[in-house]
């Protein structure tokens, strides 16, 4: 129960919105559906399953994996808000990320969907910059959340393209980059402040 006393609606929406802006689903709908049209197929239950599971284990690793390289959370959120700042001026601006897509394969769901669509370096950052900011259990929650809306998503492409047409797309890629850029820069701002306190009193 104790556990349980760390939930906080706000932080809960606002790892959840954050997640989702970097996750992207909307935005990789185009993709998805480009990827079905050229008859690869796509397991939407395993490409949920795997892309989350990978960022749960990144979520309690990452921190043995910068222990490593003698990086404090702190730090690496920083790092992080900078990579966030970057990622949501793309959106807003109308820059496309790079997404390789040279592949063979007639299963697309492990690549390039589960990795690096929805499970890459952008989310693994965001976790580890969201977990210097809230309890794991609003991180989590998020997460479970993200990961039922991109089943969703992914199960019914072609069914949400024409119902939200080319351009409640457009208005939702450019809101959600508008957001992250407003928490990119809230995660600068509380974990730079922390860091350059410490350098005080040193």
């Amino acid at each position: 129960m104790e556990w349980f006393s760390d939930f906080n609606l706000m932080h809960f929406l606002s790892a959840f919105m954050v997640l989702f802006a970097i996750i992207d689903p909307v935005g990789t709908m185009p993709i998805i559906i480009g990827i079905r049209d050229s008859g690869k197929k796509i397991d939407s239950g395993k490409a949920v399953f795997y892309s989350f599971s990978l960022m749960i284990v990144f979520f309690y690793l990452g921190d043995v994996l910068l222990g490593l390289f003698g990086v404090d959370i702190n730090s690496f959120a920083v790092a992080g808000a900078l990579i966030l700042f970057l990622m949501a001026l793309e959106m807003v601006l109308g820059v496309e990320i790079f997404k390789d897509m040279g592949l063979h394969s007639v299963d697309a769901t492990y690549l390039p969907v589960v990795f690096p669509l929805l499970a890459g370096p952008g989310s693994f950052t965001t976790l580890l910059s969201l977990k210097a900011e809230y309890a794991t259990l609003n991180i989590f929650l998020g997460l479970i959340l993200n990961a039922a809306v991109v089943f969703t998503i992914l199960k019914f492409t072609t069914k949400l393209h024409k119902f939200l047409g080319a351009g409640g797309l457009y208005f939702m890629k450019k809101f959600f980059g508008v957001v992250l850029l407003a928490i990119s820069v809230k995660l600068f701002m509380s974990n730079i402040s922390y860091l350059l306190s410490n350098i005080a009193h040193q």
